[in-house]
C-alpha cells in the first residue's frame, strides 16, 4: 500500500485524513480510501495570528498520530500536504503578513517530521469547491468504474453537485450544459479522457460561524447597541454576555463595526421567534441586484440547479440534527422551513434534555436551520421538484466528503486526463476466468457425482 496525508486546516478546525491506495495503482477510481482521520484539539490554524508558532504545536498530536498509522518503511514515501480554506482567505485579506507568518509557522512544524512534505497553501474558494465535487463524484465511480471481468467502463452515469458548508464559506459546485455568464464560475475538467464543463462558486462569510457573526451584528444594530438586546434566534431561557470585540474581530462585520469601543459587553436574551428570526436571517442575503440572466443572491450568476446532489459538512451536521434529535423528516422545503420553526420554539432546557452533549451549538441550530432553508431555496432555487434530489451526507462508505481527498488525487495527478487502456486490467481478468473456471468445474464434479449415485442405486434395486 502507498499512503498519502491531507491536513484540512479550515477556519473553525483543523481535519487530518490518511488515505491508502494499492502500490500499483493503475489511474482508476474507488481504489483510494480513508486509512484515517484525527481532528486536530483547539481551533483554526487563522486563529493563531498572534501566536503563529502555537499554530504549528497545535497539529502535533494528528501528526504523532500520522507517525503511528503509517507504517515507518512508508514515511518517506508518503506526500503530506497542508491546504488552508476560508478562515485563512479571511486573514489573507485582513493582514496578509499575518496570514503568510502563520503557514510559514505550520510548514516549519510539518518539515520537522519524516514525511514528504509537498507545500502549505490557501484554496481558493473555487478550488475548494472543485476539489469536493471531485471527492464526491470519485468516490461514488461516477467517473469510472471497474467492469465484473475487471475492464474499465465509464458508467455514463450523471456527475453530482456538491454543496459544503464549512464554517466561514459555503459553495456550490455542479456539472451544467448551460452557458455560463461569468467566466469566473466556470471550470473545464477532462478526467479519464471525459470533459465536464462545472459551475462553481464560493461566497465567503456565508459559512456557519460567519453567518452567525453577522446576525449578531445585525440585531445590535436593529436596537442600536443598547445593553440588553433580543435574540429570537435563540431559544427561550438562554441569554449570553458578549463583547462587541468577539463580534467585529472579521472582515465579514467589519463594514458594520460600531463606533463604540470594542471592549463594551452587550447581553443578548433569547425569545424563540421563528418569524422573526427568519426575517433577520434573510437580510444577510442580498436578492436584489442582478445584472445577469438569473442570479442565486449578492449579484452572482448562477445556472438552474439540475439532477442530484450531495451536501456535506455543516449541510449535513444541521440536517442530522433536525432529524435523529428532533425526530423530523427533511425530504421538501416545507419539512425544513417547518422543522426550523419548532427548533425556535424549543426552549432552551426541552433542547438540553433532547441533546446535553450538544450544549455549545444547540443556541444556533434555530438560526442555523433557517439560513439552510433559505440559502437552498431562495439562494439557490430548489424547490419541491429539486430539493428531494439533495442527500445530506457525510461519508461515502467510510472515506468522508469534502475537498481534501480531491485536492491529493489532483496534487498526485491520480486522475489521468486521457482514457485508461483496457490492457491494465488483464491479469485482473485472468483471475476471473480462473475463478469462472474453477466454479464451473466444481459443479460438473457435482452434477456427475449425484448423477452416478442415482445410477448405482437404481443398479442395486
Amino acid at each position: 500500500l502507498q499512503y498519502g496525508i491531507v491536513l484540512d486546516a479550515g477556519s473553525s478546525h483543523t481535519a487530518m485524513f490518511i488515505y491508502k491506495w494499492p502500490a500499483d495503482k493503475e489511474n482508476d477510481t474507488g481504489v483510494v480510501s480513508e486509512h484515517g482521520m484525527c481532528d486536530v484539539e483547539g481551533p483554526g490554524i487563522s486563529s493563531y495570528s498572534s501566536n503563529p508558532p502555537a499554530a504549528g504545536t497545535s497539529l502535533e498530536h494528528c501528526l504523532n498520530q500520522a507517525l503511528r498509522d503509517v507504517p515507518k518503511e512508508k514515511h518517506m514515501s508518503t506526500p503530506l500536504y497542508l491546504g488552508a480554506t476560508a478562515g485563512m482567505r479571511l486573514l489573507n485579506i485582513a493582514d496578509p503578513q499575518a496570514s503568510d507568518t502563520v503557514l510559514r509557522a505550520v510548514a516549519a512544524t510539518l518539515k520537522m517530521y519524516p514525511f514528504d512534505f509537498r507545500g502549505a497553501k490557501i484554496l481558493s474558494g473555487e478550488e475548494e469547491g472543485v476539489f469536493g465535487w471531485v471527492t464526491a463524484n470519485y468516490l461514488l465511480e461516477n467517473f469510472i468504474k471497474r467492469g465484473w471481468l475487471g475492464e474499465w467502463i465509464q458508467p455514463q452515469k450523471k456527475t453530482l453537485g456538491a454543496m459544503d458548508f464549512g464554517g466561514a464559506s459555503t459553495q456550490i459546485t455542479f456539472e451544467t450544459r448551460d452557458t455560463i455568464e461569468n467566466p469566473r464560475n466556470e471550470v473545464m475538467l477532462k478526467l479519464y479522457g471525459q470533459a465536464y464543463k462545472v459551475y462553481t462558486h464560493s461566497f465567503l462569510c456565508y459559512g456557519r460561524d460567519q453567518v452567525l457573526k453577522r446576525l449578531l451584528s445585525k440585531l445590535l444594530q436593529t436596537e442600536s447597541y443598547q445593553g440588553t438586546v433580543s435574540h429570537p434566534c435563540w431559544p427561550m431561557g438562554y441569554n449570553k454576555s458578549l463583547l462587541l470585540s468577539s463580534i467585529y474581530d472579521s472582515p465579514c462585520t467589519k463594514k458594520e463595526r460600531p463606533s463604540l469601543a470594542l471592549n463594551m459587553t452587550v447581553t443578548l436574551v433569547g425569545t424563540g421567534n421563528g418569524n422573526l428570526c427568519a426575517l433577520h436571517v434573510s437580510k444577510l442575503f442580498d436578492f436584489t441586484n442582478c445584472s445577469f440572466s438569473h442570479c442565486s443572491f449578492d449579484g452572482v450568476f448562477q445556472p438552474k440547479v439540475s439532477g442530484n446532489f450531495i451536501a456535506f459538512s455543516a449541510f449535513f451536521y444541521t440536517v442530522d440534527f433536525i432529524q435523529t434529535v428532533m425526530g423530523r423528516p427533511v425530504h421538501l422545503p416545507s419539512d425544513l422551513k417547518d422543522a426550523a420553526e419548532t427548533i425556535c420554539a424549543t426552549s432552551w432546557s426541552e433542547l438540553l434534555q433532547k441533546a446535553p452533549k450538544l450544549e455549545k451549538r444547540l443556541p444556533d441550530y434555530c438560526a442555523v436551520s433557517t439560513f439552510v432553508y433559505l440559502l437552498t431555496t431562495k439562494g439557490y432555487s430548489f424547490n419541491n421538484h429539486s430539493f428531494p434530489n439533495i442527500a445530506f451526507q457525510k461519508k461515502v462508505g467510510e472515506t468522508s466528503i469534502g475537498w481534501a481527498l480531491g485536492y491529493m488525487l489532483n496534487l498526485t495527478n491520480m486522475i489521468p486526463a486521457e482514457k485508461p487502456s483496457s490492457h491494465k486490467s488483464m491479469l485482473y481478468n485472468y483471475w476471473v476466468i480462473l475463478i469462472l473456471l474453477f466454479v464451473v468445474t466444481t459443479l460438473t464434479s457435482l452434477v456427475t457425482a449425484i448423477c452416478l449415485l442415482r445410477h448405482s442405486k437404481s443398479s442395486i434395486i
